[in-house]
């Protein structure tokens, strides 16, 4: 695979002319917007009344578990009676992704507007169904910021990514998914089976928030303006297949056939039949309400130089740490904090606060060259008194039990919170790193709740156990005098980690193996600083 890699880099730089692609309004395009917050439907008149008990409040629920994640989501598609609307990173026609979609075609089937925003991330063109779906006449399916145009082969899409790198490594980061303008789901989770406890390869740790109530408004007003945006292009755009109504029927087939094979074995039905607006009536649903913020960027981002935009809920977030007075949790799969970031959390530590990290080993890591991004900063966070913890890619016996940190598998920390004092919880897409920052859009929920804060508390609480993480120390003189005393290779940290009840410590990064050392070598000389 490098090798085939490196084979299409220097082609592309050999290509004399770029691919590019049409102006977005070439083509068929209508503006659309979010269904009125005042519209009845089913799920508005159930939530009307605990609305009116938390007046200026909106309901959350924290999905840890992708079983439940990947349940409420179906449940939601199958709630909707006048509008669904999904925007996301990656989506999959995996197994998950097949089930998520067959619900997307039910609803459209009942008559529910369906819009689907697409980050164009990979060099191929959407697969088959949701080509198919979208010839149906409830559903669209757009794809932001494309590699090209229709008439864009692989190789001319390649050639595009490498000779306008700076456009084209700027993606929509945004995960949510709204019915009727009325629930949203939104967290870190993509569509794919490696997110939803599905994959028998990789198990992606995560966490997501389903919001209700006003808050809904601002997820779909923001969905409205991406959906919207000049980046955004019409599917059959850029799609070269062909698909009659025949086709679509087939397809309808073919998922119903899927959804009758695999529900059941991938735990996709909703474990409560009863439809969300009745949970949401009888107070089933398990909402928490709280008053809560929306912080997102504006597609506009990924247009603008670097330093003419900051992020709002990059912004938020650092207001909201240096505002901490007592803890400072932060889970971050990929976390490059530059200098500036250890300087902001070794002042926290100084004014008292225990600021504690969790994120991804270099073995548990899908992102090598992020971890090299990252591993430089390990020894001044710590001399500045952060604590670092790195997720294993496999937990101990001691937690068998489902959920965000729960299987014994091979596991990867795909989750973003960041919990302050207990009281507020800060969740969404985005990570600390530069391309969250300034390339990626994000998005972000600012909740102030207590219990929802401390529910996610614990689950940074279990994930940073030595059967889970490994903690990250500095070297003490004595084990540093041992290991020269050993001839053992010099490291100025130590991970110390718990098997079958066994304290374990190990001198370089565990796990990893040659191949994903070597890589992380070779990441640290190249000037990729800024796109990790």
């Amino acid at each position: 695979m490098p090798i085939r890699a490196v084979a299409l880099m220097v082609a592309a730089t050999l290509l004399a002319a770029c691919a590019t692609r049409p102006p977005v309004a070439a083509f068929d395009r209508p503006v659309t917007h979010a269904l009125p917050a005042t519209e009845r439907t089913p799920l508005s008149m159930a939530l009307a009344a605990p609305e009116r008990a938390h007046p200026g409040q909106s309901g959350f629920r924290v999905l840890s578990n992708g079983t439940e994640a990947l349940q409420l989501r179906i449940a939601l598609a199958r709630a909707a009676t006048k509008t669904l609307d999904m925007q996301y990173y990656i989506a999959e026609e995996d197994t998950t992704g097949k089930l998520l979609l067959a619900a997307a075609l039910y609803a459209a089937d009942h008559g529910v507007r369906v819009r689907m925003l697409v980050d164009d991330l990979n060099f191929k063109d959407i697969d088959r169904v949701m080509a198919a779906l979208n010839t149906h006449d409830n559903i669209e399916i757009r794809v932001f910021n494309p590699f090209g145009s229709a008439q864009a082969s692989f190789y001319q899409r390649s050639e595009n990514f490498f000779t306008e790198v700076g456009a084209f490594t700027r993606r929509m980061h945004n995960k949510a998914m709204i019915a009727d303008n009325q629930i949203a789901i939104v967290g870190g989770r993509n569509l794919g089976d490696e997110y939803f406890s599905a994959s028998p390869t990789l198990q992606f740790r995560d966490i997501d928030v389903l919001a209700t109530g006003p808050i809904t408004a601002d997820i779909s007003a923001s969905f409205d303006r991406f959906w919207n945006d000049t980046s955004s292009y019409p599917l059959r755009a850029l799609n070269k297949q062909k698909f009659d109504p025949h086709d679509l029927d087939q397809m309808r087939d073919e998922l119903r056939a899927h959804w009758r094979t695999n529900a059941d074995p991938y735990n996709a039905k909703p474990l409560n039949a009863t439809p969300l607006a009745s949970q949401i009536a009888s107070g089933e649903l398990g909402l928490t309400w709280a008053p809560a913020e929306f912080k997102v960027d504006v597609p506009e981002k990924m247009r603008l130089p670097v330093d003419q935009y900051k992020s709002p809920p990059i912004m938020r977030l650092v207001e909201l740490m240096r505002d901490a007075q007592k803890e400072f949790l932060v889970t971050s799969p990929y976390f490059v904090p530059h200098q500036a970031g250890v300087d902001a959390l070794g002042k926290l530590v100084q004014r008292g606060v225990t600021v504690k990290v969790l994120t991804n080993s270099l073995a548990a890591t899908d992102a090598v060259a992020v971890q090299a991004g990252y591993s430089p900063y390990r020894v001044p966070l710590l001399e500045h008194g952060v604590q670092l913890y790195e997720f294993k890619p496999t937990q101990g016996e001691d937690t068998q039990e489902t959920g965000l940190f729960g299987s014994r598998s091979k596991a990867s920390l795909h989750a973003k919170s960041y919990v302050i004092d207990r009281k507020t919880l800060v969740i969404g897409s985005l990570n600390l790193d530069p391309r969250s920052a300034h390339l990626n859009t994000e998005l972000a929920l600012v909740i102030h709740s207590a219990p929802i804060a401390e529910d996610v508390a614990r689950l940074f609480d279990r994930a940073t156990s030595p059967a889970v993480s490994y903690r990250v120390t500095l070297a003490t003189p004595a084990e540093l005098a041992t290991l020269k005393a050993s001839a053992t290779p010099q490291s100025q940290l130590v991970w110390t980690d718990e098997e079958n009840g066994l304290i374990h410590q190990y001198n370089l990064d565990p796990g990893a193996g040659f191949y994903r050392n070597a890589l992380t070598g070779l990441f640290l000389l190249l000037p990729v600083d800024e796109q990790l």
